[in-house]
């Protein structure tokens, strides 16, 4: 029985949480279309379903969410949970509120919570408030997000600007107060429908998996599901057998990074790449212009990939990104850089690239479904963040996929180092 399907909204969110249950012991693959579900193994206790649903239009996003819990139905999921990201990244028209909504409507439940909090990485939310460490979210890097800028802290407003459901509060003082209380509130007549849950540290969300490990559905970032499992291993006196993996099967074959995300991290990424190996620099007007762009790309990395590993990259700096915004609209540059990545990557791999370092979840997102990616083995979190992952078959390929703000400045030769050593083993 599947105890856990999550449906997350980018890929590198949905490795994370998945490899973060591997760490716990419980064997979750990851897939990135509902049709892939029918090839999970049988001794799977939960498992992910990957969408670019983050940005996309809020109808199309809707239709998805529908889509994948009626196909976790079909396996007989016993909890369903919406996985996004930690700093609630999201605009008015969704695509939080939405999905829960459309999934709740799906499974013919009434509430459910939003529980973002990540504190072991100084993402809380206390009376509906959200910290990145002790900054207001509203007053935090969010606030100039290219895509979703987060300029509200409050995330019932938040929350409530996104969803037709009336949103409430669970706070810290209602979870303290124990489980009877916190039944009693939610039961009471006209009590709202969506909440947002305080949690400031992990006893929280251990009280939080604890209420609501019976809940049809509950959402959040990556955190609650840890509880989630250890509650149901708990109950279900569950003997962790499994021994999770850090290390997975070869992929022989050339090495590149891809880059797509302008977080501050990333670039830093690849100045430190560039000091010991070749980076392409994708500029999108030039690009737009140029029907043979990528082709010309291509080129330069096949001369290059035979001594060395290769970079190409979109990330730009805010002067940078501007000027490219300014030209091809914000929309048009985000999507020309994604269509461009995905075709590189598809050159890349027929050119011999087996191992795979991207950077950003959009970009993760258009890599993996450029190259027909459905399913994949997850290693367990550890330093690489949990985006380390395998496709077996006649062509393996792997994969260290991290989110933009996330990494040392020396994370691509980590990952790389992994994913070779897996050569080394028998």
């Amino acid at each position: 029985m599947i105890e856990l399907g999550i449906l997350a909204d980018d890929l590198t969110g949905g490795m994370m949480v998945a490899s973060l249950l591997e760490r716990e012991g419980v064997e979750c693959p990851l897939v990135s279309s509902v049709e892939a579900l029918a090839d999970i193994p049988s001794t799977a206790t939960a498992v992910v379903v990957a969408r670019k649903i983050r940005l996309v239009d809020p109808v199309i996003a809707v239709d998805e969410a529908k889509q994948t819990v009626k196909a976790l139905q079909k396996l007989r999921c016993k909890r369903f949970y919406y996985k996004y990201c930690a700093t609630f990244d999201s605009t008015e028209k969704g695509n939080i509120g939405p999905i829960a909504e459309a999934m709740l409507d799906t499974l013919g439940a009434s509430q459910t919570l939003f529980c973002p909090a990540f504190p072991v990485h100084t993402v809380t939310v206390f009376q509906g408030m959200m910290f990145i460490g002790s900054t207001p979210l509203g007053q935090s890097f969010k606030q100039f997000d290219p895509v979703t800028p987060m300029l509200n802290s409050n995330l019932v407003d938040v929350l409530q600007s996104q969803s037709d459901r009336p949103v409430g509060l669970l706070s810290h003082g209602l979870l303290q107060r124990g489980r009877e209380a916190f039944e009693t509130y939610i039961a009471e007549p006209g009590a709202d429908k969506l909440y947002i849950a305080d949690a400031a540290d992990d006893n929280d969300l251990e009280r939080i998996a604890e209420y609501t490990k019976d809940w049809p559905l509950t959402t959040g970032a990556d955190a609650l599901p840890i509880f989630l499992a250890r509650a149901w291993q708990a109950e279900n006196q569950v003997e962790i057998k499994r021994e999770p993996k850090s290390l997975l099967p070869a992929s022989p074959g050339f090495e590149a990074f891809i880059a797509g995300s302008c977080a501050s991290a990333t670039l830093r990424q690849i100045e430190e790449f560039e000091i010991r190996h070749p980076v392409f620099r994708i500029d999108l007007v030039a690009a737009e212009k140029d029907p043979d762009y990528v082709s010309n790309i291509l080129c330069w990395a096949k001369q290059e990939l035979c001594n060395q590993p290769v970079a190409i990259t979109s990330s730009a700096n805010a002067e940078e990104l501007k000027r490219s915004q300014s030209a091809l609209g914000r929309e048009g540059a985000a999507d020309l850089a994604d269509r461009l990545l995905g075709q590189v990557a598809e050159g890349l791999f027929d050119l011999g690239v087996r191992k795979f370092v991207v950077a950003g979840g959009e970009t993760s997102g258009q890599v993996i479904n450029a190259l027909g990616i459905k399913r994949v083995q997850v290693s367990l979190f550890d330093e690489l963040g949990g985006g380390y992952c395998h496709q077996g078959g006649l062509e393996p390929v792997s994969f260290v996929l991290k989110a933009g703000m996330l990494g040392r400045p020396d994370f691509c030769f980590t990952a790389l180092e992994r994913m070779r050593l897996a050569e080394t083993i028998d």
